[in-house]
């Protein structure tokens, strides 16, 4: 049986188990992330979530986006961020596609097995004709340089935001202003 939010935990509990061991969160590579601790090529950031480049990328423009608050598997979510966070994930599977000129989207999360971090992630990954990805064998590439990063990085935060004016979605730009 899946546990609610109700059952046994408020929402902003379930969010926030995992912030009250703080050398949990020092040791979480995500939440290093979120927090600014570790460099991250960061697509956008709000009070919901936070969408980085993958670091070893399926395809330049893999994209994970993560809640900014840590919990474990999707399972662990509080139903009122559920809404939210996949509102913006639906979101970056747009701007990945338009802004790196794809012809789709993968967009896929693991729920422990499989999960190399213990974090809820998405991952959004640009897809074209003939990539080479098939079924569920998904080799990764590299960035040539921390540059090249960067620059995918820049056109998905500008995508996103030109996005957010030309859907009047106020509070989603790169800046979670």
């Amino acid at each position: 049986m899946i546990a609610m939010a109700s059952d046994s935990q408020t929402d902003a509990n379930r969010a926030d188990d995992h912030r009250d061991d703080e050398s949990a969160a020092a040791a979480c590579v995500f939440c290093r992330v979120v927090s600014g601790a570790d460099p991250a090529h960061v697509v956008f950031s709000d009070d919901v979530a936070v969408a980085f480049l993958d670091r070893v990328p399926l395809f330049h423009g893999h994209t994970l986006i993560v809640p900014r608050a840590h919990v474990d598997t999707l399972s662990d979510l509080p139903a009122s961020l559920v809404g939210p966070f996949f509102l913006r994930v639906q979101r970056l599977a747009d701007v990945v596609e338009e802004a790196l000129d794809a012809k789709g989207t993968f967009v896929a999360m693991n729920n422990r097995v499989s999960q190399s971090v213990p974090y809820l992630h998405t991952h959004v990954v640009p897809r074209r004709p003939k990539d080479g990805l098939r079924g569920f064998f998904w080799p990764r590439t590299r960035y040539d340089t921390d540059e090249q990063a960067a620059g995918v990085a820049q056109r998905l935060a500008a995508a996103w935001a030109a996005s957010g004016q030309r859907d009047g979605l106020p509070g989603l730009n790169p800046s979670g202003e």
